[in-house]
């Protein structure tokens, strides 16, 4: 077994940062690479100066999705009976949730492919930035013979609709980060050289606003979907009671002064 460790994970300046380190399989998923995010996600949640995560792959792509050669062995695949996490749902479902419920906002940092359970792990983010040569496949049905995971049966329908969440997911078509935009899929697909940059102004915004906005603001999206218009009014409502007496007067007096606000790092 190799020495070199599958996830890489440092935390600076307010940002965590989880690099997935197989380039040599194309940062497939494996148990290890779903216990080093999600050992990662734990630090990340007890650590109250990270103010936002980033995600990304080492090497010349993002995610492969799983490791099909340790499948090919005989080994099991992401979603057979690892209890090892949590006994109430498998480590690699325990990981996705993490990374969903992440008390910060995250960021999908995607070049090269993300395909498979790679797909699914971008979508996964709050933001997923990508850059031109990027592109996304859902292997799932026609290549493996499986249903979509890691969430991906979630997201898709959410954000492009019925029609385009079928074809992508029973067609297994490859699709590029500028059409993957033009979906809804994701937030920005930029040219290759600009990526890092783009990603690091979001993350300077990200990391510069109010941990407790930015995690209330994501629940009450995601709350939208499956509530009333009236029900959505009180939990912004709610959100307001505790945010306006904590931030809102440092807001008024930022814009005032033109200058940015500095808001505290209270998460919820």
């Amino acid at each position: 077994m190799s020495d070199v460790a599958p996830v890489l994970f440092t935390a600076g300046e307010g940002v965590g940062r989880i690099t997935l380190n197989r380039p040599t399989t194309l940062n497939a998923l494996n148990p290890e690479v779903m216990r080093g995010i999600s050992d990662a996600m734990r630090v990340i949640g007890d650590d109250p100066s990270i103010r936002v995560v980033i995600i990304t792959g080492s090497g010349r792509g993002f995610c492969a999705g799983a490791d099909l050669g340790d499948v090919a062995r005989g080994q099991p695949a992401a979603n057979d009976a690892d209890q090892s996490v949590n006994t109430n749902g498998s480590l690699y479902n325990d990981t996705m949730r993490a990374i969903v419920d992440c008390p910060v906002p995250t960021i999908a940092r995607v070049h090269g492919a993300a395909a498979g359970g790679g797909f699914g792990l971008a979508l996964a983010c709050d933001i997923t930035i990508a850059s031109h040569s990027a592109f996304f496949v859902a292997t799932f049905g026609p290549r493996l013979g499986i249903v979509p995971d890691l969430g991906t049966t979630w997201h898709l329908p959410l954000r492009t609709g019925r029609a385009r969440a079928l074809g992508i997911t029973l067609l297994g078509e490859r699709m590029s980060a500028a059409v993957a935009y033009e979906w809804g899929l994701i937030w920005r697909c930029v040219a290759d050289n600009q990526l890092d940059a783009e990603v690091e102004r979001i993350a300077g915004i990200l990391m510069r606003s109010s941990p407790a906005a930015s995690t209330r603001i994501r629940s009450s999206i995601d709350a939208a979907f499956r509530q009333s218009f009236g029900d959505q009014l009180d939990l912004e409502m709610g959100h307001q009671a505790v945010l306006i007496p904590r931030n809102m007067q440092e807001g008024a007096r930022a814009f005032m002064e033109k200058r940015e606000p500095t808001f505290g790092g209270e998460r919820y």
